[in-house]
């Protein structure tokens, strides 16, 4: 019989996994190095060039018109396996853990977690806690670029989470402390700590984070749906704005997220501001969306730059240009 008798079943080529993520990954660092994300911090860049992404996410879900739609780096079906690989590269977040249609973990957009790790200012020899250990690829780029894993912490109070994050960081040859516990809490036995970085989403600061840091410390979370930058000062006590752009974020487990809450009254058109829905998550409880609404129409329409927030031992406060101006609230906890 020929080389190409219909009755031989030809076997699928497999692909070069390797190879692809290779190549993949070098056009992804391309992508990001076009957005000036990593501009003057190159040992970023260089981090996100060497970690391989795709073995964080053995497997990931993809929305499609018929739901999520399941790629694993196992398929049987070798067309299935070079899409796995392929999107493992792509500059968007990946659904990595599901339960009854909620969505409980993913992997953040590279571009951004690129941005987030820029704006942390990790210098040699820090000390990071990341809250949310997700896949444990965050965590992977911070031990990459400090060149120690014993100076990175990643906490997570899901144990299948943290287990799996330790087999995927095994199998990139990094061995971070990965702790199982309540994120909220920090880690006080592995305190004290230069940065905190969190990769889910709070309505306040926890003071247990400003008190396991040094002072001079960083502090970057996402609160509401911004990012917040604190320097620690010392005493229990830590201050900073919001960086610019939108940051959405899975809840930190057992912290329910609010949003505007009921809008009556509010014209339609600030529905559509997600500036003033903004504002209106942060001092819910507080200003009504009404209210919250007045204040953002009446102050020229704020972007997240113009607020901040200070932790002090007995409470927090949201500002809009300056702690001692007119405009501070209680940030609600």
């Amino acid at each position: 019989m020929g080389a190409h008798d219909p009755e031989i079943p030809e076997i699928p080529e497999i692909p070069d996994i390797e190879g692809l993520a290779a190549v993949a990954r070098g056009e992804l660092v391309r992508e990001i190095d076009a957005e000036g994300v990593w501009a003057g911090e190159p040992l970023w860049r260089e981090a996100f060039q060497a970690v391989p992404r795709h073995l964080f996410v053995p497997y990931y879900y993809v929305a499609g018109a018929r739901g999520y739609e399941r790629r694993w780096g196992q398929s049987p079906d070798p067309e299935a396996r070079e899409r796995w690989v392929r999107g493992a590269y792509e500059d968007v977040p990946l659904a990595t853990r599901l339960r009854d249609g909620e969505l409980l973990s993913s992997s953040s957009q590279p571009s951004l977690m690129a941005r987030m790790l820029v704006a942390l200012r990790v210098a040699d020899g820090d000390r990071v806690l990341e809250i949310g250990a997700g896949t444990g690829y965050n965590a992977a780029l911070l031990a990459h670029r400090l060149g120690d894993d014993d100076l990175v912490t990643t906490v997570d109070v899901d144990p299948e989470i943290t287990e799996s994050a330790r087999r995927h960081l095994a199998a990139a040859g990094c061995r971070p402390a990965v702790v199982t516990g309540d994120g909220a809490r920090g880690v006080p036995e592995r305190a004290p700590f230069d940065r905190i970085i969190a990769t889910c989403a709070l309505p306040s600061v926890p003071r247990g984070w400003v008190a396991q840091c040094v002072a001079g410390a960083r502090i970057l979370t996402p609160v509401a749906t911004g990012l917040l930058a604190l320097t620690v000062r010392g005493g229990g006590c830590a201050e900073g704005r919001f960086l610019p752009s939108a940051a959405f974020f899975v809840p930190l487990r057992g912290v329910e997220r609010a949003g505007a809450g009921d809008v009556g009254g509010v014209p339609f058109r600030a529905l559509e501001n997600e500036l003033f829905q903004f504002l209106a998550e942060l001092t819910r409880g507080v200003l009504s969306p009404r209210e919250a609404y007045e204040v953002w129409e009446r102050e020229g329409m704020p972007g997240r730059e113009r607020y901040g927030v200070t932790v002090e031992k007995d409470g927090e406060w949201v500002w809009l240009d300056d702690r001692e101006g007119p405009c501070v609230w209680p940030l609600p906890v």
